[in-house]
């Protein structure tokens, strides 16, 4: 017989139930929030008109803090409208009443930074970029809200802010800026050097105050460090292949000057000795440049002596000699053919072979002299590889020596270095001549308005593209407008002839944030903000200042596409996957897809105005999402312009993302040297590339 049971077990059964546990749990979790983020909560204590007067107020200021007062507005007065009353804050100042006066007095306080906030330790409230506004910050006085991108650009923003007033406080008969500004050749040492130890302390990087010159002569007294086990992932993924290896190996480059913060500089030579090889147990010299770390194709000596073509040598020299190796077995024919030789008398050259120059814990002697067409490298006083120049790099350039990797250094020398700088002055590379000056801003209707990216002491780039694609005829009658986006640098020297060159030429855009490598989808922002409030054109371009532009067959191609669809042109990548490991890592917190949106890459790319202007309001609105990779930004921000209405997206692999091809739209990575190159053979109607790097 089975028992009732009774209400109260039925009740004491039932609270024990998963339900019930959840519930509970749900309420604790609600109380800890509230304790812990109730700071979140703090804006609804404001009134209605209040929050509706800060909302108006912040979207009403502007989004881009630029140069444009002092001796600049004079040059480039048809530029500065970011600072210029709107027609209805105009109409506001005839009115009468103080409601009127107060509302604008409020609108005008956004756009300037007051003492009392300059002193609390806040950034200014003008300068937020995509995160919440500096109103409510101020208010909570935290920023652990904002992102890492975020943090880096309010700091960036502040950081300029600071320069750009130094650089109107900058005295000009300081003797550092007078002698950069006049062109005053700097004298140099003809020899340096420097012991391991300073080496060490000095982030392993020697300075060459003036470069090199044919003639100039490193070297390096060192001893390479014993191999130690590396795990490679690639080599996990074969077939039986053993995932650790042995590896020793150091790099002796020849660097320029860093252009931005974050982006590696220049590498003019990179000698990289691999004891071990590439983990297949011969040893290997390798040699090779990088610009705007992209990487050329590289030189490769294994220990089998180079073609002994004409072509191949550098100065008569092999671009790579002969050294023993324990695979090379002389083959059962080259017997016989030895001793057919001897028994016919035919005297036979002697051979000498000499082992790998570098061994494990062994001083080597390490020499790189710079010769009439390439660099030498000799290792224990025999040659052992050449090296010949490339183009676009020069040896003025080469400023620095930096030794990394597996070994110990002892002493570096240095001799027969210039005794001056025959080129690093901006004096030397900007040409002050009228006809090089920008053209006002035209009140009419234009095809296209181009951006270009440029950094601040990039003033051989920005002279090269005003002597070259910047006298297309387009641009000329302009049909089209340039201007140069330049953020400031933390040399404030630098700063003060970037100013002087603005205020001549008319063509630059001066940023007040302090240039970062991961800040450049601000400068992107910029060119969609400046076109969109300054002009009125139908196309926006973006490129860099290493681009060279065919303006006149760009036009040609935008007159082909239908004009009914929004535009979005360039080199398309669809289906990209973000890189999860290594020094271009995109973390699941920063992209959470599996894939990025179609998107152009950055090197040149085209957007209707519509694009331009809904990019603008949505960031107005602090509505616009921020990604570090400026190109795929623009991807994602034409991908939320196509959900409300249809793009087209118009692919084109002549706008050239590495180097360049013939029939080119835009070519990419050209120095200098080369767009005058580029633009010599366009005056002779023949539009193919300088050179392949």
């Amino acid at each position: 017989m089975r028992m009732k049971r009774s209400r109260s077990e039925v009740f004491g059964l039932r609270r024990v139930k998963l339900p019930h546990i959840l519930f509970g749990l749900a309420a604790l979790y609600l109380i800890v929030v509230c304790f812990k983020f109730s700071a979140y909560f703090d804006t609804s204590s404001t009134t209605d008109n209040e929050s509706v007067t800060k909302v108006r107020l912040d979207v009403s200021k502007p989004s881009i803090r630029s140069a444009y007062h002092d001796e600049i507005s004079e040059t480039v007065g048809n530029d500065n409208r970011f600072k210029r009353l709107s027609q209805q804050e105009k109409k506001l100042e005839l009115k009468s009443g103080d409601s009127n006066r107060e509302t604008l007095e409020n609108e005008r306080r956004f756009e300037r930074v007051s003492q009392e906030e300059k002193d609390d330790g806040l950034p200014p409230i003008d300068l937020q970029y995509g995160r919440l506004t500096g109103n409510i910050l101020r208010e909570r006085h935290r920023t652990q809200g904002m992102s890492g991108l975020e943090k880096m650009a309010d700091e960036a923003w502040s950081l300029g802010l600071k320069a750009w007033d130094e650089v109107h406080e900058y005295n000009e008969k300081d003797t550092e800026l007078s002698s950069v500004l006049e062109g005053k050749h700097e004298q140099c040492p003809p020899w340096v050097s420097i012991s391991g130890e300073e080496l060490t302390k000095g982030d392993r990087i020697m300075f060459l105050p003036c470069g090199l010159a044919a003639g100039s002569s490193i070297t390096v007294v060192g001893t390479p460090h014993n191999a130690h086990k590396e795990y490679v992932p690639q080599l996990a993924k074969t077939k039986g292949g053993d995932p650790v290896v042995l590896v020793s190996q150091f790099k002796v480059e020849l660097q320029g000057l860093k252009s931005v913060v974050a982006e590696d500089p220049p590498k003019i030579l990179h000698l990289n000795p691999r004891l071990r090889g590439d983990w297949s147990h011969q040893p290997v010299i390798e040699h090779n440049t990088c610009y705007r770390m992209q990487w050329g194709a590289a030189q490769r000596c294994d220990g089998l002596p180079s073609k002994g073509d004409d072509d191949m040598l550098v100065d008569g020299f092999p671009r790579c000699e002969k050294w023993m190796r324990n695979d090379v077995v002389d083959s059962k024919e080259s017997r016989t053919s030895t001793w057919f030789k001897r028994f016919i008398g035919r005297a036979q050259k002697p051979e000498v072979t000499w082992p790998f120059p570098f061994v494990e814990g062994k001083l080597f002697v390490l020499t790189i002299r710079a010769g009439v067409d390439g660099y030498h490298i000799n290792a224990g006083g025999r040659h052992v590889t050449s090296f010949p120049y490339r183009t676009g790099y020069t040896l003025e350039d080469a400023t620095g020596l930096a030794i990394k990797g597996d070994v110990d250094v002892h002493s570096v020398f240095a001799t027969s270095l210039p005794t001056s700088h025959p080129s690093f002055s901006p004096q030397r590379v900007i040409e002050m001549s009228e006809i090089w000056k920008a053209k006002p801003l035209p009140r009419h209707h234009i095809r296209v308005f181009i951006g270009i990216l440029s950094a601040t002491n990039h003033f051989a780039e920005r002279m090269a593209i005003r002597k070259t694609w910047m006298q297309s005829s387009a641009i000329k009658t302009s049909d089209v407008v340039v201007r140069f986006f330049v953020a400031l640098s933390p040399r404030k020297e630098q700063n003060a002839i970037l100013k002087k060159e603005a205020a001549y030429f008319g063509d630059i855009v001066v940023l007040t944030f302090m240039d970062h490598y991961e800040l450049v989808v601000l400068k992107t922002i910029a060119i969609c903000e400046y076109a969109v409030q300054n002009v009125s054109t139908s196309y926006v371009m973006k490129c860099d200042d290493d681009t060279f532009t065919r303006v006149d067959t760009v036009l040609k191609e935008l007159k082909s596409v239908p004009h009914q669809l929004p535009l979005y042109m360039g080199n398309l990548n669809l289906y990209h996957r973000p890189l999860r490991h290594g020094k271009w890592a995109v973390s699941f917190e920063e992209w959470p897809e599996a894939v990025y949106p179609p998107y152009a890459n950055g090197p040149g790319y085209i957007i209707s105005s519509d694009i331009a202007k809904f990019i603008v309001s949505q960031h107005t609105k602090r509505k616009l999402r921020i990604f570090k990779m400026e190109d795929v930004s623009m991807g994602m921000w034409v991908e939320q312009f196509n959900s409300t209405k249809l793009v087209q997206y118009s692919h084109h692999g002549k706008f050239c993302q590495y180097g360049c091809i013939d029939n080119y739209y835009t070519a990419h990575y050209q120095s200098p040297r080369q767009m005058v190159c580029l633009w010599d053979k366009l005056a002779r109607g023949l539009p193919r590339c300088c050179n392949f790097r």
